[in-house]
This record gives structure tokens, C-alpha cells and sequence, in this order.
């Protein structure tokens, strides 16, 4: 492997630890399956915050650490800020740990993923 493609590597890495770090609190998590349950149209601030019963800062301080790794996406409509998850973000996360995981050494059996996905 050339130099440059293991350099792109460990930063492919790090980014998607990052991205796994930012959702490894039980509020973000919850946060995350929210948003996807509620795809595609996501759902605003307040609705979120009734939902999970987060208070507004502590849920402010866990949506802006989503939105920074890029797992969120906000749009403002008008007076209320609308937040969806980031799928492809998403995807690209979950194709890394299946390549390794699948494919490569065959750890799962991607049928048994799949099952898992019904």
C-alpha cells in the first residue's frame, strides 16, 4: 500500500472514531434513533426534546456533537431548526465495519447481517 493511501486510511479511521465516539453516550444514541425513525423529515428541536426528555441545553450541547462528526443535519424553518440524520454518513460508517467485518475476514456472515436488518 503506498504511503499516501495509509495516510487517507488512518484518517478515515479516525474520523469514523470519531463519529462512533460522538454517538457512545445513551442520549446521542437515542438521539440518533430518533432521527432515523423520524426519516426523512427528521424532526425539530422541540419535538426531540418532548421525545427523549432531555433538557434544552444538555440536548443543544449532544445535537451540536452530532452535527460536528457530521451524523446530523440541520435546517432552519423560520423560528425552528429541523434535524435529520445524516445517512450517508451513516452508510460510509457502516460499509467501513462491514468491509472488515464481512468481507475481508469473514468475522459475520453477511447473511446473518442482513437478518439482523428485517
Amino acid at each position: 500500500m503506498a504511503s499516501g493511501q495509509n495516510k487517507k486510511s488512518a484518517e478515515q479511521v479516525a474520523r469514523y472514531a470519531d463519529m462512533l465516539s460522538a454517538m457512545g453516550t445513551e442520549p446521542r444514541l437515542r438521539i440518533m434513533q430518533l432521527l432515523l425513525s423520524a426519516h426523512p423529515e427528521g424532526l425539530v428541536v422541540g419535538d426531540i426534546q418532548e421525545e427523549l426528555e432531555i433538557p434544552n441545553s444538555t440536548l443543544s450541547h449532544h445535537l451540536d456533537k452530532l452535527k460536528n462528526e457530521n451524523l446530523v443535519l440541520v435546517k432552519r424553518e423560520s423560528t425552528f431548526l429541523r434535524y435529520t440524520a445524516n445517512t450517508e454518513a451513516l452508510q460510509e460508517l457502516m460499509q467501513f465495519l462491514y468491509s472488515e467485518c464481512c468481507t475481508r475476514n469473514k468475522a459475520l456472515r453477511p447473511r446473518d447481517i442482513i437478518e439482523i436488518c428485517r
